[in-house]
């Protein structure tokens, strides 16, 4: 059986989507397509769906079987073999839940990133001492301190993102509630956190949108969420929204569109970006 991995890269995802279409064209079953392996079906399903690693023996057999020419399986089997190099995030694996390590897999990858955010500043824009203070007061702190500052530091990590030479383009969508819920024990913590909104607001691949009270209730009050868009054509728009203990991931045409649909109508109805500023300098002044 073929050796599972605990963080999926976007990589693998490509190409686990990649072999499905390719047995799909060449009119073959998962069981044909196991049977050319000498394994079970499952593991060409756990293969297609990034669930296990892409052991690059089973995949040069696939490829041969659905008929994929030589210089074609070459390339193929060089991609998988990058693929299957483990992610920074590996480095957190003992505090990174697997349906989280994905989450860090595919917004290392997206060119643009669309959030939702209810309840916080997103993650990537947090400052160490608000991203500390959520946390434990949060369900992570049930875990110990250590924990917390393991966490803080995945999070402080992952905002390198934001500072590559070609950095994703990140759109956010912020509840106004974002602003009025005291993150903290001093008003320092949340003029710090403003002043770094302030400063990403400046920049020319973020996007930052107030949804302010006034402008009453909008489709997207039910959970953050966010959708990434990839340059690789292989990979198509994916969605993800956490609950409690862990994530959905969609990527139906359909799903992606209905979210889509809500994200470009609450950015329509929501504060534009110089407005948003506008507010985010008021909120500084009342704390």
């Amino acid at each position: 059986m073929s050796e599972r991995r605990p963080a999926p890269t976007v990589g693998q995802v490509v190409l686990g989507k990649r072999l499905q279409e390719l047995r799909e064209a060449a009119g073959l079953t998962r069981d044909e397509a196991a049977r050319a392996l000498r394994v079970a079906a499952a593991t060409v399903r756990r293969m297609e769906t990034a669930e296990v690693a892409l052991k690059i023996p089973y995949v040069q057999v696939l490829l041969e079987t659905y008929g994929v020419p030589d210089d074609e399986t070459a390339a193929f089997l060089s991609l998988a073999e990058e693929a299957n190099e483990p992610g920074w995030w590996q480095r957190f694996h003992d505090v990174l839940p697997d349906w989280f390590s994905l989450y860090v897999s595919l917004e290392g990858a997206a060119r643009i990133i669309r959030s939702y955010e209810p309840h916080f500043v997103p993650g990537l824009l947090q400052t160490e001492a608000y991203a500390r203070d959520v946390m434990m007061n949060g369900t992570l702190a049930q875990k110990g301190p250590e924990a917390v500052e393991r966490h803080v530091s995945l999070r402080m990590e992952r905002q390198r993102l934001l500072e590559r030479p070609d950095p994703p383009h990140l759109w956010v969508i912020m509840d106004e509630t974002v602003l009025r819920r005291p993150v903290g024990d001093t008003s320092e913590v949340m003029r710090d956190q403003v002043d770094k909104l302030l400063e990403f607001a400046e920049r020319d691949r973020v996007t930052l949108q107030i949804a302010e009270f006034a402008s009453g209730p909008h489709p997207g009050t039910y959970a953050p969420f966010s959708l990434f868009r990839f340059a690789e054509p292989e990979l198509p728009d994916m969605v993800t929204t956490e609950y409690l203990s862990g994530a959905l991931y969609l990527d139906s045409r359909e799903e992606v569109a209905a979210h889509l649909e809500v994200l470009d109508h609450m950015s329509t109805a929501a504060a534009s970006a110089e407005r948003t500023k506008k507010l985010l300098r008021e909120f500084r002044e009342e704390y």
